[in-house]
């Protein structure tokens, strides 16, 4: 259904707010449907558990109801309750479908949004009663709803896209393989693997939305199953067990240990160096690696698809090389060599080059084309 717009958000407590803002997306025409979040306490404050009930069957019912009305965008407002049930009710709406959240960000949005592709709009000011900053955001996006609630044309099949992971410290390897792969006539799609992108990437491929993937970055592993810093992800290394997949262990071998001056002393003593002022890239030890490498290598292992593991014996990232600061041919020898042990969906090529070089490049790209 074209101009129209699912509303989301507490009717019981913020009634004042959500009508004025369906007369102002009234006002450009477009049909609103309400979806009340509100948890029918009356006022009173609930228990902890019947609340956490309560909020889960209203997202749920949210949610379906959404997807039946069918409209050509989502808006919500909400303080903190509001906010995170409206954002976990749209995170099961399609990707692709407009979404909008105007909230007072009481809480870091960034796992809720990890794979959910909404717009934030900041209050500043709490939603609690009209008044002249409520109404200057309401009236604005209201505006930006309406330019978008009307689906654009569909021209053909949507192309499926190649995925790549990314980080800074791969981007130069990653420009290489992109540029070989739309050389070849293949639609790509970049995800960063920052502890959160690669939620993205596992959507993407739950979606049908890839046909093969170039997994080069993988210190997700790491966050994972050594540093324990991530948002849930589960699938993020079996998501693309059914499409072709080539595998480097770019970045395989760090953790990210945060602003150096917060870090652990333990941290400080291993080779290490500041990759922004919050991002301080730390050496695995031995142990952590075969951590890393057989979690790794167990995911990979439940591939149905043609599987293969390239091993850049030159370095996995940019300071992993010669002179760099975290150069350890010891930790890439003892990944290679667990890759190699553990085997049994995918195969392993070591190859002599860094992960950055022009013939690691031309590798991954060559292995995969073919089963695309």
């Amino acid at each position: 259904m074209s101009g129209s717009v699912a509303l989301l958000g507490t009717f019981e407590t913020k009634p004042e707010e959500l009508h004025a803002l369906s007369l102002m997306l009234a006002g450009h025409g477009l049909a609103v449907a309400p979806f009340d979040l509100s948890l029918a306490s009356g006022g009173e404050v609930l228990p902890g558990e019947e609340k956490l009930r309560r909020m889960a069957k209203k997202v749920e019912q949210a949610s379906a109801g959404i997807v039946a009305a069918d409209p050509g965008a989502v808006l919500a407002i909400g303080g903190g309750t509001g906010s995170e049930m409206a954002l976990r009710a749209m995170r099961a709406l399609p990707l692709g479908l407009p979404k909008f959240m105007i909230t007072t960000l009481p809480f870091d949005p960034r796992a809720a949004l990890a794979d959910n592709d909404v717009t934030l709009i900041p209050t500043l000011c709490d939603i609690q009663g009209m008044n002249a900053p409520l109404r200057r955001i309401f009236t604005r996006t209201a505006a930006m709803v309406a330019a978008v609630a009307s689906p654009l044309p569909v021209h053909g099949v949507p192309k499926k896209a190649v995925a790549v992971s990314l980080l800074g410290v791969t981007q130069q390897a990653g420009e290489k393989i992109l540029e070989r792969l739309v050389k070849a006539g293949q639609e790509t799609a970049t995800f960063h693997s920052n502890g959160f992108g690669g939620a993205a990437l596992a959507r993407f491929a739950s979606q049908g939305a890839l046909c093969g993937v170039i997994d080069m970055t993988v210190n997700e592993i790491v966050r994972m199953h050594v540093a324990g810093a991530h948002v849930p992800m589960p699938t993020r290394y079996t998501c693309a067990a059914a499409l072709p997949r080539i595998v480097l262990p770019g970045t395989l071998n760090f953790l990210d240990g945060g602003i150096r001056d917060q870090m652990p002393e333990e941290y400080k003593a291993r080779p290490h160096y500041r990759q922004s002022s919050y991002f301080t890239h730390v050496q695995l030890t031995e142990a952590e690696m075969d951590t890393a490498a057989r979690s790794l290598a167990a995911d990979l292992n439940q591939s149905t698809a043609h599987c293969e593991v390239l091993v850049p014996m030159g370095g996995f990232s940019s300071e992993d090389r010669p002179g760099g600061a975290i150069e350890s041919l010891a930790l890439r020898e003892q990944a290679a060599e667990i890759f190699e042990a553990e085997a049994r969906a995918y195969t392993v090529t070591r190859l002599p080059h860094h992960i950055a070089d022009h013939e690691t490049a031309d590798e991954a790209v060559s292995r995969l084309l073919p089963h695309l």
